[in-house]
Parts: structure tokens; sequence; C-alpha cells
């Protein structure tokens, strides 16, 4: 008796040994996606109208990507492309559907997201900010995806700071109007981080930060109202909602943002996670002009054309920031053209876990990148994008060439514009003209990269 006890002793100690032994192997992966933030809204991309220490400390500690594009140039394609791993020609999810009362429109109940694989991979797996692909209830609930979800299920609710209710997986929370949401929301996450430090867990942090109502909580909107007193008569208007002074709101809440950076990473540091964790942070699309802000005096697309909605690399180029002590080599930059859709394949290698063998998808996995080892990096032949409002929009990034495309909708032969971006990154000179063979290369890849849906079509087409 005494004898199977002790076996049983020595099978349990040698179970919990392999167990850690596996957990050490799969690093913690915590994603932050910023809410139309610009290229240039970073101090550490250029912003020169506030700091943002605690982010440019990420890049200090890790490294700065200066060729990152988004999934799409607004909000719900964008977050299917980074959860499935494609772009816009192949994505279930081309642009914002709504639902009624809430919610947009769910991708199919068996599509295959980041945190379906990292949970056969053992991560606990846990998103909070803003869903947006799959309404309460639907067969893409986030809480069908992530073991805890906490936030807006809804874009639309997602409009207000100050909202109502939120969702804790599918129990709806609520809330009394006049508490800001990003504290909240972000006190979940660090919760999540303190339950699971003895496992792997991905963290997924879609904030709603900096995206309009302008709504900022008094005591950081305080530090910032001296700075921009000749903004002070300005009232912002986004739903319903009016801010005094949106661009003293724009810097307090990125200030806000940037101190919950903060935290996070002195609570890894505190937890001794720090060594067995990749932080990433990107944004969503390019800066918006909603709700009284102002992205042009605070040069928030940097040097390039084009904001929100945009196909230009204002709309689409974003920043990408990824810090991993001991393994992500400190204070480096990398040109390395990549884009949302190459995360699913990324956080799978550094997990172990094999992409399931029909899988389709357009992402290339970056660790070699990330690990200093570029020589080793695939390389994209194309990235693609296709967005369907303001008459219909098509875009390739090939090489060191940009095209795009406008108007689709009503003509599927529109011009095509070519960008030579080594030399003019702000796409001021269309060089289609005397470039015929990169239009040929356009139509190519445009031909190629679309295919058919149910629900997005151009109307040219």
């Amino acid at each position: 008796m005494r004898a199977n006890i002790r076996f049983l002793l020595a099978v349990a100690v040698c179970c919990l040994y392999a167990f850690q032994s596996l957990a050490a192997d799969k690093p913690n992966i915590i994603y932050i996606l910023l809410d139309d933030a610009g290229y240039g809204d970073l101090s550490c991309y250029g912003q020169s109208h506030f700091s943002t220490p605690n982010m440019d400390r990420l890049a200090a500690e890790g490294m700065r990507f200066t060729q990152h594009y988004s999934g799409s140039t607004v909000c719900a394609p964008t977050r299917c492309s980074l959860m499935t791993g494609v772009h816009t020609g192949h994505a279930y999810v081309r642009g914002n559907r709504e639902v009624k009362p809430e919610g947009q429109s769910p991708m199919p109940a068996e599509i295959v997201t980041i945190p379906r694989l990292l949970q056969q991979a053992g991560y606990a797996t846990g998103a909070f900010g803003k869903w947006g692909l799959g309404a309460p209830g639907s067969t893409s609930d986030p809480a069908e995806h992530f073991d805890l979800f906490f936030g807006y299920n809804c874009q639309r609710e997602a409009h207000t700071y100050y909202p109502l209710h939120l969702w804790r997986n599918k129990q709806k929370i609520s809330l009394d109007g006049k508490t800001h949401s990003a504290d909240v929301i972000y006190s979940q996450a660090l919760e999540f981080i303190r339950d699971h430090r003895d496992q792997p867990f991905f963290v997924f942090l879609p904030v709603t930060i900096p995206h309009a109502a302008m709504h900022a909580t008094e005591d950081y909107m305080q530090r910032f109202r001296p700075q921009f007193p000749q903004f002070e008569d300005t009232i912002g208007k986004y739903a319903n909602t009016e801010t005094r002074n949106p661009v003293a709101a724009f810097a307090a809440m990125m200030t806000q943002l940037d101190d919950q950076v903060g935290q996070l990473l002195q609570l890894l540091k505190e937890l001794e996670l720090d060594d067995n964790t990749l932080v990433m942070l990107s944004s969503d699309n390019g800066p918006h002009q909603e709700g009284g802000h102002q992205p042009d005096f605070f040069d928030s697309n940097g040097p390039l054309q084009g904001h929100k909605r945009d196909l230009y690399e204002g709309g689409i180029r974003c920043p990408l920031i990824a810090r991993w002590p001991g393994t992500v080599p400190a204070g480096t930059q990398s040109d390395l053209v990549s884009a949302h859709w190459d995360m699913l394949p990324t956080f799978c290698e550094l997990a172990g876990q094999p992409l399931p063998p029909d899988l389709a998808i357009d992402g290339l996995s970056m660790v070699a990148e990330l690990t200093g080892k570029s020589d080793q990096q695939a390389q994209h032949e194309y990235l693609y994008w296709e967005f369907y409002e303001r008459g219909g929009k098509r875009a390739a990034r090939f090489g060191d060439w940009k095209a795009v495309q406008l108007n689709v909708n009503k003509d599927a032969n529109a011009p095509i514009e070519i960008y030579h971006l080594p030399s003019d990154l702000g796409e001021q000179n269309n060089v289609a003209e005397d470039r015929p063979d990169q239009v040929d290369m356009a139509k190519a890849i445009f031909a190629e990269a679309h295919t058919p849906s149910e629900f997005w079509s151009f109307d040219g087409k």
C-alpha cells in the first residue's frame, strides 16, 4: 500500500516537472492593439506634442518595426485578419457589418483563430477590450474563442467610454454610465495574468483608446488642458457625446494608455515573467478624424498620406513594437515588410502548435526576425487590401512598390496608381504612366488575391 502511494507520488512529481518544463518552453504572449492610433502617435515614432515613455520603453528594450501594416483600414476586418491569419481578399469579414440591437455580424462557428490554436497548445486565453467579430450569443461571441472575455462586444457601444454595460463572457455586467471603461477593462487583464502566471497564457488587449469619443478621465484632462489652451472652446461631437477641448483629450487618452502599459510591465517584473513573455503593441489602422480629433495638428500619420478608411500608407501602415528580454534583441529596428495576418503563424510557432494541414493562410511567421535571425526570415511576395466603403478601393505592396486603385465600385478597370515608396513615402508622385510593368504587376496581384464572397463585392465587378 505504502509502495503504491510512493509510486503515485513519484508519478505526480514527474508530471509536475514535465508540466513546468513544457510551460517554460512556451512563452507567454501579450498583444496590445490600439484603436485608431496613427503611425506617428507614439513618441518613439516621432510624436512631439506628448510623450509615451512606457511604449517607448518597449521599443528601447525590444524591436521597433518601420514597415508593418494593419489588416484593414477599419476595425472589424482588421481584427478578423489578425485573428485568422488572412488578408482582406480572403477574410470572412472585410468590412463593418452591424447587427441590432448590439454587435457585428459573426464569423462562422468553425473558423480557426489564434486563441483556438493556442488553447490546443495548453495556453490560457483572455481578451480584454473591444471585439467586433460576433454579437452576444452568436456563433463567434468572443466567449466561443477565448477562455475569458471582458469588455465591449460591440463597436458601436464602444463609441463611449462611459457605457451602461460591458460583457464578461456571456454575462452582461451593468455599469452606472459614469465609470470610464479603460481602467476597468485593463484591471481585468492584469488579474487574468496574475491568475494564470503558472501556465502559458495569451492575452489579447484590443483597447479602445484613442478611438472617438474623445473621453479621458478628469485627472488626465487636467494635465493637458494648460498645454492646449487654444482649443479650450473647441467642442468635439461624436455618437451623442460632446467633449470640450478634444485635443487635450487625445493627449490625455494616450497618456492614460501609456500608464497602463507601464502597469503591465511592472506586473510582469513582480511575477518574474519578464524573460518568458513576448509583449507586442500595434494599432488597427491609421488615425481617425472624428469627435474633434485633429490628426494633422498631432502629425498622427507622420510622413504618410491618408487616414483611417484610406488605403494610402497613412491608413494602413502602423506601429509595431516587440519586447521579449533576452530573446528579441534590445534597441533594434526592423524594416521587414509585415502585416497583422503574420501574427497567427508567429504565435503558433512560438507555442509549438502545428497549423492544421488544411488551413490556408496568408501570414508568414516572424519568429526569425524577432529573434535576430533576419537572414532566415521568409519574405512576402506581396501584401493586399480591399475595402468597400467610399467608392471601393484596393491596394497592394510588392517589393518597393505600392499600387492603389480607387472607385472600384463604379469601374473595375479604374486607373491604378503606382508609387515607389523608398523615394516617395508620402505617395505624392504617381508614376503609373512611366511604369506600365508595375501596373501589370498590380493587376495580376488584384486578380490573384481576391476570392469571391457572398457578403463583399465591388459593384463594378
